[in-house]
């Protein structure tokens, strides 16, 4: 299904290139004589920030006044060769490796051949218009992309954030299921989601990351306020929040299916263990310290460490019972501290 905000991206690029294909003939001297970089230079700004836009044109100007540059300096020693289109090209794709350059860095080695093959005797007319025409081009897309409902990816971070917290609540519920099942348990899908989990945490601070740049240069963002400095804190609190799951998926699979003589969980923490982990689990959907569901949880948490420091003994290990107990309690002092912040 095509995303709402690709398709307005998509809407917003046409209309800049089309914008810019009407002016390009009114550019100053030469460069009338070369309308058609004029529609590029908007595409290659069009991203889905203001903040993007104006950075990948920046760039992209820099890369292909250096190109050009290098391409100009190349013809003071004579016409285009085999030889010197292929080293001023190579060059150029050196060049193109610093990594300040950004977007720039496809343009740089581009622009120098396009002046050295395309730009005849006429190089320096040709270089004045394919730089002045990409910097018009640059110029419609940027005041495009900031005038036309200029983005604003907030919905991102909130559905992100709020599933984040939502997988990480289901991962210790099926986790707690399985504790209280006859083992081994009949099912062992949440055994195989380590990575996915830390997976979407990064795809969850990626688009807390877009939301934010999204906000600088956008004129829309006075009459959409977020706090995203609250986003960022809680975003960190739920990454340590699923790296203790991730742990705590580690520690139960291993107990259960690959070493459950060495490191079991005994039948007098079971019921226990399986409490703490459907209240905790609770405790992390609703991801409020001062709700009933955190207390409840809080009060399981602290029954499963009595209970099994009551019955540890050297009959009755309690090593992957004790790590589980201090994830939790991990997650639980997690929720606390990121809701105790200002």
């Amino acid at each position: 299904m095509l995303r709402y905000t690709r398709l307005q991206l998509a809407v917003k690029a046409a209309l800049a290139v089309g914008i810019a294909w009407s002016v390009a003939p009114f550019a100053p001297g030469a460069a009338a004589d070369y309308p058609y970089y004029a529609p590029l230079g908007a595409l290659v700004s069009m991203y889905p920030t203001v903040s993007g836009s104006a950075r990948a044109g920046i760039q992209t100007l820099i890369g292909l006044i250096t190109g050009i540059a290098l391409a100009l300096v190349a013809l003071l020693f004579g016409g285009p060769t085999v030889w010197s289109i292929a080293l001023i090209v190579g060059v150029g794709v050196l060049l193109a490796g610093i990594p300040r350059l950004g977007a720039g860095r496809d343009y740089l080695p581009v622009a120098a051949l396009f002046v050295l093959v395309l730009g005849g005797d006429n190089a320096d007319g040709y270089s004045y218009g394919y730089a002045v025409q990409m910097g018009v081009g640059v110029l419609v897309g940027l005041a495009v992309n900031a005038v036309v409902f200029p983005p604003l990816h907030l919905n991102g971070a909130v559905d992100g954030l709020a599933a984040l917290r939502l997988n990480l609540a289901r991962q210790l519920r099926e986790m707690g299921t399985a504790v209280g099942e006859t083992w081994p348990p009949e099912h062992e899908d949440w055994s195989n989601r380590r990575t996915e989990l830390v997976a979407f945490s990064r795809e969850v601070r990626e688009a807390v990351q877009l939301a934010d740049s999204s906000r600088h240069g956008n004129l829309r963002r006075r009459r959409h306020q977020r706090d995203l400095s609250a986003d960022f804190r809680a975003l960190r609190a739920m990454e340590r929040v699923t790296l203790y799951v991730e742990d705590m998926t580690e520690v139960l699979a291993t107990a259960i299916w690959k070493t459950p003589e060495i490191t079991p969980v005994p039948s007098t923490v079971s019921e226990a263990l399986e409490r703490a982990l459907l209240a905790t689990a609770e405790a992390v959907e609703t991801w409020d310290a001062e709700t009933q569901e955190y207390q409840e949880a809080a009060d399981a948490v602290q029954a499963l460490v009595v209970q099994m420091n009551s019955g540890a003994s050297p009959d009755s290990p309690m090593d992957a019972t004790a790590s589980l107990a201090m994830s939790l309690r991990r997650i639980m002092r997690t929720i606390r501290t990121e809701e105790d912040q200002p």
